[in-house]
């Protein structure tokens, strides 16, 4: 692991507002930490006792829905932070953390964090920036849902996955989500969200090969209703 103050990730993030000692400081007490394709990197309910900072990888925060199944509410990239709240309160977390593929972070307590907040007022800034920015992605979600046909939110979950993680060496996007996860993203039912990816597949729009889609044909897709 790389120490924090010469960590590039620090650029995509709120801890490009800690000095280089605070750097220093986190550096010397933060915990590297892998984790494999499929593993639970937090579970809803459970009590965060610091942040952890995303160095490779990415992983899906999902809720929890009261008929039983995992809404999937976000993908989180490469300098991403995540438990941002439990930095500013005691709550136990209201989402889960599944690594999508396998992850590299760094684990940074609470205490070591919290001193920084009250004495570093742009850090503190710019977390609740962070905060602030995820309740706006939030809301235009909700939006999203209401407003947009889901043949519309499958349309740019492709598109934000094209422009977001890119492509393998046989473009293919790099992130390769389940069906149930698609369906989960955009809010339908997996049958639903398998007939529209076969029905992009005829158009011409994508193709796949198993659980892998290319994206054949992206201009169209901007213009799917």
């Amino acid at each position: 692991m790389s120490k924090c103050e010469s960590c590039i990730i620090k650029e995509f993030n709120s801890l490009k507002s800690l000095t280089r000692e605070e750097l220093m400081r986190v550096s010397a007490c933060k915990t590297g930490k892998v984790y494999k394709k499929g593993h639970v990197i937090f579970e809803e309910g459970e009590t965060l006792n610091g942040v952890y900072c995303v160095r490779s990888g990415v992983c899906k925060l999902t809720k929890l829905s009261e008929n039983g199944k995992d809404q999937v509410v976000k993908l989180v990239v490469k300098g991403d932070l995540l438990g941002k709240r439990s930095l500013v309160s005691d709550q136990k977390t209201n989402l889960s953390a599944v690594a999508l593929n396998d992850m590299e972070m760094c684990f940074i307590p609470k205490s070591e964090i919290m001193s920084d907040l009250s004495k570093n007022p742009k850090f503190t800034m710019d977390v609740l920036r962070e905060m602030a920015s995820d309740l706006k992605e939030s809301d235009e979600s909700l939006v999203n849902m209401a407003q947009k046909s889901v043949k519309r939110r499958m349309a740019e979950i492709l598109m934000y996955s094209h422009d977001n993680f890119g492509t393998d060496n046989e473009d293919y996007l790099s992130i390769v989500l389940s069906r149930e996860d698609y369906a989960s993203i955009v809010g339908t039912a997996t049958e639903s969200a398998i007939r529209i990816l076969s029905q992009f597949k005829k158009e011409g729009l994508i193709s796949t090969q198993g659980k892998r889609i290319k994206v054949e044909d992206y201009n169209s897709l901007k213009w799917i209703e």
